[in-house]
């Protein structure tokens, strides 16, 4: 129900989708629909955590990787970017929802927003650990990365960061700028 109303959001747009619509397009009845969600606001909360579910696997396939903390965090940070945008870009109508209620979204994100810290603590302690950083405060600066990346999403949704470099172009300067506030040079 949930992908069926995700579908209906990006083509319809929120306010123009019903729960009779979500129902009738997910082959159940309003009944049913309502014994899971008590109004189309939970529904559309639980597209946005389904949204951030997806993105949240991807991360963690990244942390999972049996790579060094260096690469792990450039890695780490255009993931979230790229599936940001591809996650914006595939919603269609539900896009400008997205902005237009960035309060709501920023609600539901917080469990997302928690998590992807925690993943930033881990590389970065295992980075101290093992030399390839020096970070006095790893919880600090995981913050610090959470918030940078999440200010750059507009922008590198828009096509505006780097005024059009590909990700090809633009990794080795991401690179310098993160290592470089890391405390190491590169190897």
């Amino acid at each position: 129900m949930v992908d069926v109303a995700r579908q209906l959001f990006a083509k319809n747009g929120v306010a123009n989708t019903t729960m009779n619509d979500i129902a009738v397009s997910s082959g159940k009845g309003r009944r049913t629909l309502y014994t899971y969600f008590k109004s189309k606001e939970e529904v559309y909360f639980a597209v946005i955590e389904s949204e951030l579910e997806r993105l949240s696997d991807k991360l963690d396939e990244v942390a999972a990787k049996k790579i060094r903390p260096q690469e792990k965090v450039i890695e780490l940070i255009y993931t979230h970017l790229s599936m940001i945008k591809e996650t914006v870009m595939r919603n269609g109508n539900l896009r400008a929802e997205f902005f237009r209620n960035i309060w709501t979204v920023e609600k539901v994100r917080k469990n997302f927003d928690e998590d992807e810290i925690e993943l930033f603590r881990k590389v970065y302690a295992e980075g101290k650990a093992d030399g390839e950083f020096d970070i006095e405060d790893v919880e600090l600066v995981a913050d610090i990365t959470h918030y940078c990346i999440k200010g750059l999403e507009v922008p590198f949704i828009y096509g505006r960061l780097g005024r059009g470099l590909t990700e090809e172009a633009s990794r080795p300067l991401v690179t310098r700028v993160v290592y470089g506030a890391l405390g190491k040079r590169l190897k």
